[in-house]
């Protein structure tokens, strides 16, 4: 895997201020794994470029502010007031479905864009960083187990790769087509399958990672399904941004 950013920052637990620490790490994984997450070290050739949400798709990229020393940007800060504030179809907090039990998801359908994957229990690399689904296997999705399981009270994440050299597109490529409304459903070792409709789906320089947004408390069952995207950068071996679908349990 080669790498353009080295730093690596300690992911935290499930609750409290390790969380900002727990998305830093997501930062460093994303920004070191341009490899990591799409398998880019052996191309020759740049890959087909993933779909980008609706109203990103004629921009290359957003404008870039980069992060702060508290954990964010005036941009980062704006985009996270408008998914929590604007998000389309979010529902009532009296209606909204209690959250369930943890139990350890098993996999993750998204009947939009023809996803169907096995997820796998990741945690974190003896560095710190947040680990990512091998290579080999890039059409399984993972789940980072040091937070809450799908369907668990909390912002839960799901990441996956956008796409291989060796296998092609990935279990995510499609990604970034997801649109409010849209439904993803996760199945659990205890037998239940909870939906979660998708609020937003936004597209993040790798430099402006939305760190509270997906990685901060909730006070409701959420979900956060995360890949790579944007345009490639041939020197860097790394897409420029991050896809960040957010999702409200709703049943």
């Amino acid at each position: 895997m080669s790498s353009a950013d080295t730093t690596a920052t300690p992911a935290g637990g499930r609750h409290g201020t390790p969380w900002r620490a727990a998305g830093a790490a997501v930062v460093v994984l994303l920004a070191m794994a341009g490899a990591g997450m799409i398998g880019a070290s052996f191309r020759t050739v740049p890959p087909p470029r993933p779909p980008q949400p609706l109203a990103q798709a004629g921009h290359a990229d957003l404008t870039t502010t980069a992060p702060d020393t508290v954990g964010g940007s005036a941009t980062e800060a704006a985009d996270q007031a408008s998914a929590a504030d604007e998000a389309t179809g979010t529902p009532d907090q009296d209606t909204a479905p209690a959250g369930l039990a943890r139990s350890n998801p098993t996999t993750i359908s998204i009947p939009r864009i023809g996803v169907n994957a096995d997820i796998m229990t990741l945690g974190t690399n003896p560095d710190g960083t947040v680990q990512v689904p091998p290579l080999d296997q890039a059409q399984r999705a993972g789940w980072y187990s040091p937070g809450p399981s799908p369907g668990e009270v909390g912002n839960a994440v799901i990441v996956g790769h956008v796409d291989s050299a060796k296998l092609g597109p990935a279990v995510f490529f499609n990604l970034g087509s997801l649109k409010p409304g849209d439904t993803i459903t996760v199945a659990r070792e205890d037998g239940s399958n909870p939906t979660f409709t998708v609020d937003e789906v936004k597209s993040y320089p790798k430099t402006s990672f939305p760190t509270e947004l997906v990685y901060g408390p909730s006070d409701k069952p959420s979900l956060r399904v995360v890949t790579c995207g944007g345009d490639f950068d041939q020197n860097a071996h790394s897409y420029l941004n991050n896809i960040v679908v957010l999702a409200t349990m709703t049943q």
